[in-house]
């Protein structure tokens, strides 16, 4: 199968990025042998090795990558079938779906398994099916609770959140950067972790500094199910196994950081990700479309009641959640008292890269930009490599034309281009009832009664992350000859 991360994983001509089949160093591990006469290694019929010595012979063990080995090398990003990736895959879904109902038949302690819905890929799936994305979201909720799922929920209170924060954080940046600090500015999105991912392994200590240590509404919805819903239903985080279904391979890659996996409680803030694709995939081996599952309502422990009729909420500005637009309005308000601006993006060389300023009496106050696609990330760094970056905020996302065209999304049926699929998925996208973060009651309340008003270490610990630069490995065995 052709791999589906994102581009900036997937450029052959970097050093950084490569098949394993060729040069990945995690195989050549070799565990010294306790043998004294030495040994042979049978192949079987069924592909199997076994290792012949004198006391017998022993079946030897397949190695296996998994997704947390990738992050700390430097090597290769891959979906090749060569890599095993054994905690985020359909097969180890189903399997703790079977496993906790296996306890519940036999009166034992089960897993609350949760499962939180991305818009994307709902509405990747909404088009899939020819269904409306609010009778997509209950089919969903129906078929994860059919395989069983305890809940299906919403992720917009971990979208506000998200914006929210990433808000504050620009303004406080820029706040340090007018008083002469450097390093700061332009702050870069975080929530793709392809491009986070491509920053560390790349570009390392020199671009870090630049991007917002704002958690992604994946992670955020991690700490809300891991910690505060297992506060309210008494229950310690591993006990709950939480399921997020993505629009990109890479957020695989982001749940599987050591940064998001509790060592105390051997944890994971987001235990299984599932995308688009995969999730039709599932249908299909199951000679199912999702139109033959009956809906259920959606569980709704992060919505007030205002908000209880609506399965789905979009935000202004970009299908990738609209980082930009949100960020540019609240800074304007902030910074410059200013009330009623709005972000009005200009593509510059091509749709993928735009920019839009904050003027006031003919000076410019603010210069955002949306960066897509390995391309433009390529020039952004670049120029701020130059020192000849002009902007003070960028919403970066590793795929053209954004997270509705995520590697993982479904592609178009019907001999469209992806990004006229993407494009009708944008303007689906804007149909929706449009969320407010500074708004919404329950963010606000969780930010009062849970996470404590100002900079606690409790919010910093759930709403924020860090980065790490990976240094490359010089093996002799991983050079090129």
């Amino acid at each position: 199968m052709a791999s589906r991360f994102s581009g900036a994983l997937q450029i052959t001509s970097l050093d950084d990025f490569i098949t394993p089949s060729q040069e990945c160093i995690k195989p050549i591990e070799v565990l010294k042998s306790t043998s004294k006469t030495g040994s042979k290694i049978k192949i079987q019929d069924d592909g199997a090795y076994v290792e012949l010595n004198e006391r017998g012979s022993e079946k030897l063990q397949k190695v296996e990558i998994t997704l947390a080995d990738c992050l700390a090398c430097s090597g290769c990003i891959t979906t090749a079938e060569s890599v095993l990736v054994t905690q985020q895959s359909q097969e180890e879904l189903l399997r703790v779906f079977q496993e906790n109902q296996a306890l519940k038949s036999q009166n034992e302690s089960p897993k609350l398994i949760v499962v939180s819905l991305s818009v994307q890929p709902v509405l990747s799936l909404s088009q899939k099916y020819d269904l409306t994305p609010e009778d997509t979201t209950k089919r969903l909720s129906g078929y994860f609770k059919s395989l069983g799922a305890d809940l299906v929920l919403e992720m917009s209170a971990a979208e506000d959140f998200a914006l929210l924060e990433a808000a504050k954080e620009f303004t406080e940046r820029f706040k340090t950067h007018q008083e002469g600090s450097k390093g700061q500015i332009p702050m870069l999105a975080s929530s793709c972790p392809g491009w986070v991912c491509y920053a560390e392994k790349t570009h390392g200590n020199f671009i870090l500094p630049f991007i917002s240590v704002t958690k992604s509404p994946q992670q955020i919805m991690g700490s809300l199910v891991k910690n505060y819903l297992a506060e309210r239903r008494s229950l310690s985080p591993e006990r709950i196994y939480h399921i997020t279904l993505m629009p990109c391979y890479d957020k695989k890659l982001e749940a599987s950081r050591e940064d998001f996996y509790d060592k105390t409680k051997d944890t994971r803030d987001v235990d299984c990700v599932i995308t688009s694709i995969e999730l039709e995939q599932m249908l299909e081996n199951q000679g199912k479309s999702l139109t033959d599952v009956a809906p259920a309502v959606l569980d709704r422990p992060f919505v007030t009641e205002e908000q209880s009729e609506v399965d789905l909420w979009s935000h202004r500005g970009s299908g990738s959640g609209g980082y930009a637009d949100f960020i540019f309005e609240y800074a304007a308000k902030n910074l410059f008292q200013i009330y009623d601006s709005r972000l009005e993006l200009k593509s510059l060389r091509n749709p993928d890269f735009q920019e839009g300023v904050l003027e006031k009496n003919g000076e410019v106050l603010l210069r955002f930009a949306v960066a897509n696609g390995f391309r433009n990330i390529q020039n952004l760094v670049q120029k701020l490599k130059r020192n000849k970056c002009t902007y003070h905020y960028v919403e970066v996302m590793a795929c053209p034309a954004g997270c509705l065209n995520g590697g993982a999304q479904i592609r178009p049926q019907d001999g469209s281009q992806p990004r006229e699929l993407a494009q009708r998925l944008e303007q689906i996208y804007h149909e929706l009832p449009e969320s407010k973060p500074e708004d919404n009651k329950v963010v606000d309340n969780l930010y009062k009664s849970w996470l404590g008003s100002g900079h606690t270490d409790k919010a910093s610990a759930f709403l924020h992350t860090q980065y790490h630069e990976i240094e490359k490995m010089n093996s002799a065995l991983a050079m090129k000859w």
